[in-house]
């Protein structure tokens, strides 16, 4: 579904805008290179994602990213997770363990 793909478009730009902030020498508001390259990456992939219903991409058999994708994608999931649950995010928290 289009509104299902468009929720995990603006859950990943949150989590990427949140990890590029807080890194150190980080402008507020704007990513920085690899950051906006990680952000275009994953709306493509997320576009092209040929599963209806789409999965959780943690529980998908077909794995979309390339592997250094990959690997950053789950540092920025990982981070930006636990920087919204320390925050008071638990809705979010639970509407990924419960869906």
């Amino acid at each position: 579904m289009l509104a299902e793909k468009n929720r995990e478009l603006k859950i990943i730009t949150r989590f990427i805008y949140v990890f590029c902030e807080k890194k150190p020498k980080s402008d507020k508001g704007c990513l920085c290179h690899d950051c906006q390259d990680l952000l275009n990456y994953a709306t493509k992939r997320l576009s092209l994602c040929p599963y209806e219903p789409k999965p959780k991409c943690k529980d998908c058999n077909t794995h979309c990213y390339k592997s250094d994708y990959r690997v950053k994608i789950r540092e920025i999931m990982k981070f930006s997770g636990i920087y919204h649950v320390k925050r008071g995010r638990l809705d979010w928290l639970f509407r990924y363990f419960l869906s």
